[in-house]
């Protein structure tokens, strides 16, 4: 059981880690490579200014962050396609931009991994930089790509 667990938490921390690493290749235009080596080797797992940041997994983190990157085109498409009329994912903050790209990369990619954990990890995300009602979007958001890629 202690094994799950860990894992599930390596996961969700791997989770949040793509998402900032998606946030940082948009907002200073790093490329891929480079980004996954910082963050292996000075971020995930790192005690920075006194702060722990909590292990990884990192093939996982590794997968999230350039399957956005390569599928990117595909995964805006789909997220676009479910925006309220009038709405555009320009429109939408850089930090909720990530987090939508990386969920919906895991719904379309991982079907390994079952939609209501992609949903309630993603949720979880959420909680971390968003309010309800943003957290609310992020929910209708994945559940209606996921009834889209996952039949």
């Amino acid at each position: 059981m202690t094994n799950i667990t860990n894992r599930a938490q390596s996961r969700s921390t791997a989770r949040l880690a793509a998402v900032q690493a998606l946030y940082q290749m948009e907002m200073e235009n790093t490329p891929l490579r480079v980004l996954l080596h910082e963050f292996h080797n000075h971020r995930l797992g790192a005690t920075i200014e006194d702060v722990e940041y909590a292990d990884a997994e990192i093939d996982f983190f590794d997968d999230v962050v350039a399957g956005v990157d390569a599928r990117r085109g595909e995964i805006d498409t789909l997220i676009a396609g479910k925006l309220a009329k009038g709405w555009s994912l320009e429109r939408l903050d850089k930090p909720m931009r990530q987090l939508l790209r990386a969920g919906a990369y895991e719904l379309l990619a991982r079907a390994d991994v079952p939609t209501g954990t992609v949903i309630s990890e993603y949720l979880d995300v959420a909680h971390a930089f968003y309010d309800k009602r943003e957290t609310n979007f992020v929910n209708g958001l994945l559940d209606a790509i996921a009834k889209d890629v996952r039949r």
